[in-house]
Formats: structure tokens, sequence, C-alpha cells
């Protein structure tokens, strides 16, 4: 209840400095969607460049070991493992690209909707967590729900993109029961572009909705009260009650020394409803003021 009061009480939009204040702690506004946008961009082109060659590396890897099984010497452990580690780098090599583009779009993914920023904060252990009640609470909550009713729009909305481009290709998949067996892997391959660009088309929605989703979760969640707004104006400007405060001692200051020169002066012009002026002019303290002379001079004249 004192959570759902606090929520409902902070009903302005955030300043911007609690803006930069909750990215600087790593409260960002990020979508899940982006990564898996960027996963199937990557995967796209890299059946569109590099399947081709990847898999007849492979294909020429298994078909040099089914051709001379017998070249192929295992008398003891050591030459198993020994053939397994050769096997393994023969056909691990060609995808370490592949590897590299994977992470490379996932980073993309990240960097491009937000700067990279360090936040210790974010690494240190929060053992709520692991929090068996907080778990259930989180998975439960009006956040979860929407989370899992995200994920199964996106589900069904990709699978039922899948079955209409399987659907449409069928008497492809038909046709290659004439086709030559050399002639099966492209096919495959323009059959998994068709799919990827589809999917990377729907993914283009499902991003756009999720980007506009998450920042306004984000601008809610962030949203201030009242009396935080008072907080950070004061902690900007200064306490208003302060400033009040010193002017008034700073006017008491001058009002007591005005009083005290008061005895010295020579002529004190008074009115006793408004103002009074207190003037003083000694000739052996200084000089006449300025165009005393000048006047004196002209009024002989």
């Amino acid at each position: 209840m004192a959570q759902q009061a606090d929520r409902e009480s902070r009903t302005e939009e955030p300043t911007e400095k609690k803006i930069v204040d909750e990215a600087e702690k790593g409260n960002i506004p990020v979508s899940r969607e982006a990564s898996f946008f960027a996963f199937t961009l990557a995967m796209l082109a890299i059946t569109a460049f590099m399947a081709k060659d990847l898999l007849r590396s492979v294909g020429y890897t298994l078909q040099q070991l089914s051709s001379d099984p017998s070249g192929v010497l295992i008398q003891n452990s050591a030459d198993a493992v020994t053939f397994f580690n050769t096997l393994v780098w023969e056909i691990g090599t060609p995808f370490i690209p592949i590897l590299a583009i994977l992470l490379m779009a996932g980073l993309a993914s990240s960097f491009l909707q937000h700067p990279p920023r360090i936040v210790f904060d974010r690494i240190k252990p929060d053992w709520t967590r692991i929090s068996l009640i907080n778990g259930w609470h989180r998975i439960f909550s009006a956040r979860g729900q929407a989370e899992f009713f995200k994920g199964v729009c996106k589900l069904l909305s990709i699978g039922i993109v899948i079955w209409t481009v399987l659907r449409w290709q069928q008497n492809a998949f038909t046709d290659t029961m004439s086709l030559d067996p050399d002639a099966i892997p492209e096919l495959l391959l323009m059959i998994a572009m068709r799919l990827l660009t589809v999917v990377g088309v729907v993914t283009i929605l499902l991003l756009a909705v999720d980007l506009v989703w998450v920042r306004m979760l984000w601008r809610r969640d962030i949203r201030m009260s009242k009396q935080e707004i008072k907080d950070e104006m004061k902690e900007l400007e200064g306490d208003p009650l302060k400033k009040a405060r010193l002017r008034s001692l700073a006017l008491d200051r001058r009002r007591k020394s005005m009083i005290a020169a008061v005895p010295r002066a020579t002529l004190v012009i008074a009115n006793p409803t408004h103002y009074a002026i207190a003037l003083r002019y000694v000739r052996e303290e200084g000089g006449a003021p300025p165009g005393a002379f000048e006047r004196q001079r002209s009024h002989r004249a």
C-alpha cells in the first residue's frame, strides 16, 4: 500500500537532472527486441555471404573423413583425443567469423540505444534479486504480465510468419526429390534467406512498438512528486527560506551601520512619515563634492 501510494504521488514529469542521475545509475530504457533484431540481421548477412562457403568447407572436411576412414589410426585414448581435437578445429574454424559477427551485432544493438557506460552499482551483489518472494512478485507484477504478453505476441507473430513462408515454399521442398543433390544446399539457403527476411521485417515492427513502450514505462517509473521537485530546486538554487534569512540579516547590518553613523552627520533631513536622510561633509576630511566649485563660480558670476 505504501509503495502504491508513493507511485500515485509521483505525478510530475522528470526533470533533466533526474534523467541524468538515473542514467548515471544505469537505469536507462533498453529494448530487448533490439538484440533479437540485430541477431536476425546478422544471420541474414551470414546466410547471404558466408553460408555457402561454410557449408562447402564443412562438407569437404566430412567428405575427406568418410572417403578415407582407414587413414585415421586410433589405437589408444591419446589418438582419440588428438583426432577429436583435429576434427573440432577443422569444422569449428570456419565458424569463428560467424561468432564474431554475432558478438558485434549484440554489442551494436546495445551501444546504438545508449552510449557505453560503466556503472559499478549495477554489478554489486544484490541479495534481493535471489529472493523467491521478490522474484515471485516480479513475475506476477503488472510489468511481468506485460512482458509475458509481449513475449507471447512475438512468438505467435513470428510463428505465423514462418508457417506462412514454409507453406508458400511447400512446392520447393517437394521438388528437392527430383533435384541434383548438389543443388539442395543452395535451395535450402534461398529458403532460409526468405525466412530471415520476413522475420526481420516483422522484428522491425516489434522493435518500433517495443522502443515506444519501454520508454513510456521508463518515464513513468522515474516520475517525481511535487515535493521531490521542490527539494531539487532547493538543491540547485538554495533554500528560499535561508536566502530570505540572509537578505534580512544583510539589511539589518546595513540599517545598524547607518543608525550608528547618524550622530556624526552634518545635516539630517527628516520626514516623520516616510524617510530620513543623513549627510556629512567636513572640508578637512576631504575635498568638496564634485561640481560644487563650478556651481559656486557660476553663482558669483
